[in-house]
């Protein structure tokens, strides 16, 4: 007898031995034993989760005879009779499966329709099965939508997809829809054991684990893949084996990288990134092993306790989810959800894994334990040194306009407004020698973390400055240029014109490191030759220019901010309030210009 390969051998024969889609299961037995039947079924889910399956078991269901030939429509197939063994070998003839992914065009909808016009010849009901319906043309779901709407008495559809948002809302509307879901690894790997146990196929959980993992909710696909691996193992099934398969990464390599991570050791990283090359292992499994790691990571730290005894595997999620912070673990998760992707557009997989581990290690929050001693920091930046403590007649003079405050709450058994303790702008305080001391002094904090002063370059106009801001604004109004090529021009100040040269150089003077890279440099030239119709080359030099279209745009703003803010100090109504209320005055900050 030829081998029948597990995916057939195990296939589903009635709705008891289903696994994994007990809602649906629970709908149509209920609908059977009531004979509440619909006249068109709509089964929607990803491969191999059980759609056909339970199509045949739904006809078999409808046209069961019974062992003694007397029966009728039952949740129960027996399983015996002539119908239930030809729908189960797919030669009943009331029982029809078109595979729309090959038959889509109008000449095979028209067929199904010519068998529909005619009664069932030995059966009690023709069952009409499209699957992967989605992929009907739609001249052929025109031709089917007045009979699926009403069919004969004697006529049931039943409609399969990977896909319903392709379906025509049309034929939705005329389905009853039931969705089939991907089952979890658990209950794949229970039934796997249960399969093998059958099979009398030697196992360990950890290889089981493996395979249900893979599986991704596929259920044929679980049992294809045991298959390959009673094969790849030689009639046993072990974790090494099957990981080797698989191309799985063992758990131990994410553990280490994400270990690597959160200890900011990139050398380590490195290093751990040499001994999976060294090793074979695949670079998207790696990402793979990763994600699971960093889910789980998630949920323990989300709800600590949840994965205690579950699985041994997750020993190392417990563990690392105590030294990374919480929205770290999400930002890693994320990155690597993001970098697998990134792998097919690299020829070697491993320098894309490389750049993937290095965005984690570089978008990582400083850890504390990576800073210098404090007198290492004190003697590389002298400047940050803690200040002295303000002289008492600031501290006097800081504590002194709360009191009034406070006083005038009290008064008015009212919170006073929140203008009242804010500092007055620089424009407002008194020209006299003593307005300094009635400033209060800035908080320690800030003068420890503030850099040190740095010579500003003033704005200087010029006729290159005047020219290259027209020309860039050409640009951008034309949509030439976008994103950093448009933020290079923006930046960047024209500093002179090489018209010795063929052809002429253009010297732009560019402040920011990463704007000067070869890629938006031709990119811009490139719109540049376009724009003024001849050829050009340019030369980006690292200097702070004194003309840039994004520092005349500053100056511009800054003349209309300080126009607007003159206009209401200026204005009669202002001036008499602010003179009528001894506490009113502008907010800083809310005035913006029109």
């Amino acid at each position: 007898m030829s081998y029948v390969v597990l995916a057939r051998k195990y296939r589903p024969r009635t709705f008891d031995q289903m696994v994994g889609q007990e809602h649906v299961v629970r709908a149509l037995s209920n609908a059977l034993q009531q004979q509440r039947l619909h006249h068109a079924y709509l089964f929607t889910g990803t491969r191999g989760i059980g759609k056909t399956t339970v199509s045949r078991i739904l006809a078999k269901s409808l046209n069961c005879t019974g062992p003694d030939g007397r029966g009728g429509i039952t949740a129960t197939p027996c399983g015996v009779c002539s119908a239930c063994v030809e729908i189960d070998e797919d030669r009943y003839m009331d029982y029809v499966e078109l595979d729309a992914a090959s038959n889509r065009g109008i000449d095979e909808a028209r067929d199904l329709l010519e068998r529909a016009a005619y009664k069932p010849g030995i059966g009690r009901f023709k069952v009409f099965m499209i699957d992967e319906a989605h992929q009907l043309t739609k001249d052929a779901f025109s031709a089917l939508l007045k009979t699926l709407e009403e069919p004969p008495e004697y006529l049931k559809f039943v409609l399969a997809t990977t896909d319903p948002e392709k379906m025509l809302p049309t034929v939705l509307s005329r389905c009853l829809q039931f969705n089939l879901r991907p089952m979890p690894p658990e209950v794949v790997q229970q039934h796997l054991q249960q399969v093998l146990q059958a099979e009398g196929v030697a196992s360990d959980t950890a290889s089981l684990r493996l395979l249900s993992r893979a599986a991704r909710g596929s259920m044929r696909d679980a049992l294809s893949l045991t298959d390959q691996a009673i094969a790849y193992g030689s009639g046993r099934l072990e974790e090494a084996g099957v990981r080797a398969m698989l191309g799985a990464v063992d758990q131990g390599h994410a553990a280490a990288l994400v270990e690597a991570l959160a200890r900011r050791d990139g050398p380590g990283l490195l290093a751990r990134l040499d001994s999976l090359r060294s090793l074979g292992l695949s670079a998207d499994g790696t990402l793979e092993s990763m994600a699971v790691l960093l889910q789980h990571m998630a949920v323990e730290q989300a709800v600590p306790g949840t994965l205690d005894g579950i699985d041994p595997d997750l020993a190392d999620a417990v563990r690392l989810a105590t030294l990374l912070p919480a929205d770290e673990t999400q930002l890693l998760y994320s990155i690597v959800l993001q970098g697998r992707g990134e792998l097919s557009l690299m020829s070697d997989e491993y320098s894309a894994l490389t750049m993937v581990l290095l965005r984690m290690l570089a978008f990582a929050p400083p850890s504390a334990d990576m800073q210098p001693p404090p007198r290492e920091r004190a003697a590389a930046a002298p400047h940050l040194a803690t200040p002295p403590p303000p002289a008492p007649a600031q501290s006097a003079a800081s504590a002194a306009p709360a009191a009034p405050a406070a006083r005038r709450a009290q008064a008015q058994d009212l919170e006073p407004p929140p203008w009242v303790d804010l500092p007055p702008p620089e424009d407002e305080l008194p020209a006299a020698s003593g307005s300094a001391a009635l400033r209060a002094p800035a908080p320690p904090a800030l003068a420890v973390l503030a850099a040190p002063p740095q010579a500003a370059v003033a704005f200087v106009a010029s006729p290159l400055g005047e020219r290259w801001a027209e020309l860039v604004g050409r640009l951008v109004r034309s949509g030439s240029v976008a994103a950093l090529v448009r933020e290079l021009a923006a930046q960047a100040g024209l500093d002179r014109i090489d018209g010795t040269t063929r052809p002429p150089t253009w010297h732009l003077l560019v402040e920011r490191d990463s704007l000067r890279t070869d890629a938006l440099r031709d990119k811009l030239c490139q719109a540049l030759s376009a724009e003024l119709g001849q050829p050009l080359q340019l030369v980006l030099h690292a200097q702070v220019p004194q003309d840039s279209p994004s520092r005349r745009d500053a100056v511009e703003r800054e003349r209309r901010q300080h126009l607007a803010e003159s206009a209401i100090r200026n204005d009669p109504l202002v001036v008499e309030l602010m003179s009528q209320f001894s506490t009113a005055r502008i907010v800083p900050g809310s005035i913006k210009p029109i």
